[in-house]
């Protein structure tokens, strides 16, 4: 690939369960390009980026960048199929051993000495997800198909709680010197499953990671934790436009206005607020970052633009058109018996509280209630998704 070739990058946020909504979109797009003339193996992105839920679908479709509608059809397979025991355990003994014990040492903590040794790590066990990825995941074909020339470059993102960046790790073909920028770095590396289980471990849900950068053990979690700039890496990786799917409505302002005498939040609603200011907040305010960048840029002159590092970026953003934690209320009775008791503690069983029950409803009346909204939504946009892919178009239909 020339340097100066047009890149596509692909952005998948993170949210948990909420990002059946991403495989939703995906499928739509695929079906969409098809229609239009599109070959059904090509893969539209050249740079694939993920962050916690979306890093895993984000590794899966380039895992797959020979034959984007085989690597769509498998992430359906999955998504439209979930049950929570693919991700973390649900059963009794599980919940007793994680989360009730967790929960305990919150609450008692002074008093059980017994745990200052071996502290419960986490709300939930998400060992059985280790599983899960081996059976998704084929890594040696990610290398073959970068080697192909099919995909350019696929960037994942983590928190590091040791150091306290956030990192991005990043695996491409050609050479991509890492950058660095404040409370941020990046770093070429192979991406493995640690990568993933750490990008995807939610704060106070699942156990931080090791995962070894520069040669010492970090601690990594959740990669939205501290993600200012969620388009930054596509960027810097080369990209010229961006699809950016999101987890969440943008601009919900004033939507939660109480019509009545409000009640004092639950545990729940303030744990699922703090959630979507870490999963949503940086994405809204990166894109707007990104049309001001453009709207500077569009006044300067060709001198003026020659004599700065800033490129305009075209993005076309996809985001759910209705409250996914209004769509999860209506599913919470779903999740297995131990999960409703051990959540219903905290409120988020409650309507109030559903916003934290979304991040972690892995079963398919849920997620494919969001693939289908996913679908209604990209088709809704169909001429600004063929607008946007125009000139890719063209090209694949000469191929």
């Amino acid at each position: 690939m020339e340097s100066t070739e047009h890149k596509t990058g692909l952005i998948l946020t993170g949210g948990g369960a909420r990002a059946a909504y991403q495989v939703g979109v995906l499928n739509a797009l695929s079906l969409i390009l098809l229609e239009s003339g599109w070959p059904v193996h090509r893969n539209p992105f050249s740079i694939i980026c993920g962050t916690s839920a979306g890093a895993i679908n984000a590794t899966a479709l380039a895992c797959r960048a020979d034959d984007f509608g085989e690597a769509v059809r498998e992430l359906m397979a999955v998504w439209a199929n979930f049950k929570v025991e693919q991700v973390y355990r649900a059963d009794s003994l599980g919940i007793l051993r994680s989360g009730a014990r967790w929960l305990s040492l919150f609450s008692f903590g002074w008093l059980l000495r017994k745990w200052r040794a071996h502290p419960p790590n986490s709300l939930l066990d998400n060992t059985p997800l280790v599983s899960m990825l081996h059976r998704l995941l084929d890594l040696p074909r990610l290398d073959e198909a970068m080697a192909e020339g099919k995909l350019h470059a696929l960037a994942v993102t983590a928190s590091s709680y040791t150091s306290g960046q956030h990192i991005t790790f990043y695996q491409c073909q050609d050479e991509i010197e890492p950058w660095r920028r404040t409370q941020r770095l990046a770093i070429r590396d192979q991406i493995g499953i640690d990568h993933l289980l750490a990008s995807s471990a939610i704060p106070f849900i699942f156990p931080a990671i090791p995962v070894y950068i520069n040669g010492r053990c970090e601690y990594c979690g959740d990669g939205s934790m501290r993600q200012i700039a969620p388009i930054s890496p596509a960027i810097h990786l080369g990209a010229t436009k961006v699809l950016v799917i999101g987890a969440g409505r943008m601009g919900e302002e004033g939507e939660n206005a109480p019509t009545n005498t409000p009640q004092y939040p639950s545990l729940a609603q303030v744990a699922g607020h703090a959630m979507s200011s870490i999963f949503l907040d940086g994405l809204s305010a990166d894109i707007e970052r990104t049309h001001r960048v453009n709207q500077t840029l569009s006044v300067l002159t060709p001198e003026q633009c020659a004599r700065t590092p800033l490129k305009p970026i075209e993005t076309l953003v996809i985001s759910p058109s209705q409250r996914i934690d209004s769509i999860a209320s209506r599913h919470v009775d779903s999740l297995p018996r131990p999960i409703r008791t051990l959540l219903g503690g905290i409120g988020a069983t409650e309507a109030r509280g559903s916003a934290l029950a979304s991040y972690l409803l892995f079963e398919q009346s849920f997620t494919r209630e969001l693939i289908a909204l996913g679908e209604s939504d990209t088709y809704s946009k169909r001429d600004e998704v063929l607008a946007f892919f125009e000139p890719e178009t063209a090209q694949a239909l000469q191929a």
